[in-house]
């Protein structure tokens, strides 16, 4: 059992005192009767919570997909440069949103926020091996001795040492889909790079069972449906 006001400010559309209002003003039902106090305590899934008659999300954890842009920063906050919280409303920046690994400035695509530090933990531990999938643009050809050489296991000249990897050349011989089960610093690059092909686009595409949605334009967002929501929460 939960505090009303803190349940629902917890939602970040509401601080405490605007739900105290909003409890006085009589807009705001448990399982249809209108909440008399907002210390009134409630169980979180058993109970219908609305406020002017529009049911209210008060699980306890947020999970958004972005579409992330190129030129936005993956962090929660800098004093100099836009980050990918500041493509949210203002009620979703105020429930600790963080997401889940970085994709660089530049780069563009999936990215997972959320205030569930459990699950961002399993997503990125390296022990999981999360597959993630991007799709890339190259200065130059891609060919089978890249591929073989993902599939190898790659030992970069600056000595970073790379798990086994995929890259699927794409009828346009300077793009391709890139799978890495690890996410280490600006890693596709490197590899690339390595090759003598640097990369001139990046896009990640999916992250383990979660891909992201074509009707997402750059820098919109939207929840995370139920069944993705789902296939995260089965993930060991």
């Amino acid at each position: 059992m939960e505090r009303l006001d803190k349940i629902l400010s917890g939602t970040g559309r509401w601080s405490r005192r605007e739900v105290k209002d909003l409890v006085k003003a009589g807009r705001v039902t448990a399982d249809g009767a209108v909440v008399g106090r907002p210390e009134d305590k409630f169980e979180r899934a058993a109970t219908v919570l609305a406020v002017d008659g529009e049911p209210v999300d008060g699980e306890r954890y947020v999970y958004v997909m972005l579409h992330k842009p190129g030129g936005v920063l993956s962090a929660t906050e800098d004093p100099r440069q836009p980050t990918v919280l500041d493509l949210l409303p203002p009620h979703l920046r105020r429930i600790g949103l963080f997401p889940v690994g970085r994709l660089d400035k530049d780069t563009e695509g999936l990215l997972l926020l959320t205030n569930d530090g459990p699950l961002g933990h399993r997503l990125l531990a390296p022990k999981k091996h999360v597959d993630k999938v991007y799709f890339v643009r190259v200065d130059g050809v891609l060919d089978g001795a890249d591929a073989a050489a993902f599939r190898a296991g790659m030992t970069l000249e600056d000595g970073l040492r790379c798990l086994p990897a995929e890259l699927e050349v794409l009828s346009s011989p300077d793009t391709g889909l890139v799978t890495l089960r690890e996410g280490k610093y600006h890693q596709v690059k490197r590899m690339l790079s390595d090759r003598g092909k640097p990369v001139l686009y990046l896009k990640r595409l999916s992250m383990g069972p979660i891909h992201l949605d074509p009707a997402l334009e750059a820098g919109m967002w939207r929840p995370l449906t139920a069944a993705e929501r789902a296939a995260l929460e089965a993930l060991p």
